[in-house]
């Protein structure tokens, strides 16, 4: 169906001590996902396209993440979502599991057969598609600032999708129309997105019955090829995701704040400084910056948060401990703006 099978006997997971887990390379896991949660996922999204009309069936095979290939016409899905053990690892190392239960993995798949449908009848070359989506051959920016209350996409994952390039305009549009259940001409009756939704509609009508043109795909970073063993997978996933974890601030507001000890125990919590000057934090350096508040606000929630789960308390007055506080968020949101990363990354 999905995923060539392996002649490798299955490693027996589910006893094997973390150290001994990481040590194992991918390649070796011998996944796949006949016998998985995930074939009753696959098989589900075959339905759901036949149920409307489509012939088209995308081969869907493990890889290191999410993803369908730039022009390829197949569908990769993490490997980690194959075993329950290697679910668990993933939780435990990245926070979450993206598409570990059949709701978010089918809106995740719904999306990648977006991209999917779009390479194997090469919709993107169509100028109907883009004079409403945009130019396909636009470059993927490294990251991309979203609209919150913009009328004029579709909201399918999180982190307003859509506005990224437009293929995910199309894709995100594209798995709203297939989602079973949904109403969409009501429910986004009055926006713009809505004529989206009915061009996918039309665009899906006219290839009902019709072969696709690119029939074969190549299954790039293929699980069953990855040589890299399970650490090092999540050392290089750990760096690329830094700022996702909470101690991406710790090291510096160890410098503004000192730890809570039973010497310096009647100081001021840093976390109650932080909220009592708030308001004056964020215009400042909202207007300075030129960033949006509910951006400003959103890192100043996660530092305040930070502070009270490390127990810092402040060592200084509050006027320069508040100056402090606000220079360095005032530098985070600078990275942002010019990097897409509050680490400065490109």
């Amino acid at each position: 169906m999905a995923h060539l099978k392996s002649s490798k006997p299955p490693i027996d997971l589910s006893q094997m001590l973390e150290d001994k887990l990481l040590s194992l390379r991918i390649c070796d896991l011998s996944l796949r996902i006949e016998g998985t949660w995930l074939q009753g996922c696959v098989q589900q999204l075959y339905h759901e396209l036949q149920e409307k009309g489509i012939p088209f069936k995308p081969l869907c095979y493990l890889a290191d993440e999410w993803l369908t290939p730039d022009k390829e016409p197949v569908i990769g899905i993490p490997f980690y979502l194959a075993d329950p053990v290697l679910t668990k690892l993933e939780k435990k190392m990245m926070l979450e599991a993206e598409g570990d239960t059949k709701e978010e993995c089918m809106k995740l798949l719904r999306h990648e057969t977006g991209h999917a449908i779009n390479y194997a009848y090469q919709l993107y070359k169509k100028k109907k598609w883009q004079k409403i989506f945009g130019r396909f051959s636009s470059e993927y920016p490294d990251t991309y600032k979203f609209r919150l209350y913009s009328k004029n996409f579709v909201r399918h994952l999180s982190d307003h999708y859509a506005q990224y390039h437009p293929d995910e305009d199309f894709t995100e549009t594209f798995a709203v129309w297939l989602t079973p259940g949904l109403d969409w001409q009501n429910h986004y009756k009055g926006w713009k997105a809505l004529g989206k939704l009915k061009y996918v509609d039309e665009l899906m009508k006219s290839i009902q019955g019709k072969d696709q043109i690119v029939k074969n795909g190549k299954k790039y970073w293929q699980a069953s090829r990855l040589t890299t063993t399970l650490g090092h997978y999540y050392k290089k996933k750990r760096y690329s995701h830094a700022e996702s974890f909470p101690d991406f601030h710790d090291v510096h507001l160890r410098k503004i704040f000192l730890e809570k000890n039973e010497e310096n125990k009647n100081l001021s919590s840093a976390a109650d400084i932080i909220k009592k000057y708030r308001a004056d934090i964020l215009n400042s350096v909202a207007s300075w910056t030129g960033e949006k508040k509910y951006i400003v606000n959103d890192l100043l929630k996660t530092i305040q948060s930070r502070c009270q789960e490390l127990k810092l308390v402040s060592g200084g007055n509050d006027a320069t401990v508040v100056l402090k506080i606000a220079t360095y968020i005032n530098t985070l949101i600078m990275n942002y703006i010019y990097t897409g990363w509050f680490g400065g990354r490109k």
